[in-house]
Parts: C-alpha cells; sequence; structure tokens
C-alpha cells in the first residue's frame, strides 16, 4: 500500500503517514534482527539471500559501500532472520546457516 493512497483512503496528512509507516518498518526490523533462535526442520524450506545495503555517489558504477545484510524465510510461515555482517565469505554464511536452521541441510543453489 502506497502513501498516497493510505493518505487520500484515510484522509491524513502526508508526513503523519510516513511517520507511521517508517515507525512500522522500524518495528518489523527490529523483530527480525530480535529473533535469535534457530527454525525449519525436515521437510521445511527455508529461502535464504544476501544483499547489500548502501549509497552509490553520483550513480556512478562502482563498489557500494555498505553493510552486507543476510536472512532466511521459512517458506509458507512467518518466521524468517536477518543479520547484518562484515563479510559475506562462504564460511561466514555457513557459519550463520548451521547457527539458525534445526538439522542438518542440503544446500540448493538457485540463480
Amino acid at each position: 500500500m502506497t502513501k498516497e493512497s493510505v493518505t487520500n483512503e484515510l484522509g491524513l496528512a502526508s508526513q503523519t503517514v510516513a511517520d507511521w509507516m517508517n515507525s512500522c518498518r522500524e518495528v518489523c526490523g527490529d523483530e527480525c534482527l530480535a529473533f535469535d533462535g534457530k527454525f525449519g526442520g525436515v521437510g521445511k524450506v527455508v529461502e535464504i539471500d544476501e544483499s547489500k545495503f548502501g549509497k552509490r555517489k553520483y550513480n556512478r558504477v562502482r563498489r557500494v559501500e555498505g553493510k552486507w545484510v543476510f536472512g532466511g524465510l521459512l517458506r509458507y510461515s512467518n518466521e524468517c532472520f536477518f543479520e547484518v555482517l562484515d563479510e559475506r565469505s562462504a564460511d561466514v554464511l555457513l557459519e550463520v546457516i548451521k547457527r539458525r536452521y534445526y538439522c542438518n541441510f542440503r544446500l540448493l543453489v538457485v540463480i
């Protein structure tokens, strides 16, 4: 739902809607980062991915300075996790997967 549609539907000021949306986004982010347990298991599919968040100067094609975020989502549920990482080497990512997942896993790479 866009900020404009909420503003029009509820008749609120644009800045009020923006503040509430930012607050909700922050709460969701805090909850995802706060979850420190394990999930998954036999017969469960966990989708994982990593992304780098940063800013490019002047829209130039070059390396983006920022943080790597690695996360997983248990398919067909609301369970997820996110971790901010300094590097995304295979050793670091596998350590996170082993720490977060309940059982031995089979790694399926989809590009």
